[in-house]
Formats: structure tokens, sequence, C-alpha cells
């Protein structure tokens, strides 16, 4: 029992943690990263609730779909620093 809760609030501390600075943090693939951060740790909170299912849902869809979609996007939306040194 005192396993499961330490596991916990590691778990809930990760959570937290990565979801605050997805939010706070200026660089969008920073925030990319923290975001799969605290999407993983939702479905460590899963199986520990032994909804295994959810969980692997959880990681296909959001973590396997939806970040891999963010990081699409910011690698071809960035730009790069040679054309800004040309540009300006």
């Amino acid at each position: 029992m005192a396993y499961e809760m330490i596991a916990f609030a590691l778990f809930a501390i990760l959570t937290v943690a990565s979801s605050v600075g997805a939010v706070l943090v200026r660089d969008v693939w920073h925030s990319a990263l923290l975001l799969g951060a605290s999407l993983l740790s939702f479905a460590a909170h899963y199986v520990m609730l032994q909804a295994e299912f959810v969980a692997a849902m959880q990681i296909l869809v959001y973590v396997g779909g939806v970040l891999i979609l963010i990081t699409f996007a910011v690698m071809l939306t960035r730009r790069s620093s040679t054309e800004e040194v040309t540009n300006a």
C-alpha cells in the first residue's frame, strides 16, 4: 500500500510539473515535449487504476498521434537560422 501511494505521488508531481511547464515554457518544441511527458504520466495513472486498455489508447492516440502531429507542425513551420540572417 505504501509503495502505491509513493508511486501515485511521484506520478502526480510529474503530471502537474510537466503540465505547468508545457504552459509556461516559451519554446514550442520544449512545450511539446513536456506535453508528451504529461500525457505519458496520465497513462501511468490509468495503469495504476487497472485500466490498461485506456492507458494503451492514451499512449497510441494522444502520445502517438497528437504529439507526433504537433512535432511535425513545429518542424515544418520553424524557420532556419540562415534564412533569418539573409533576410535581415
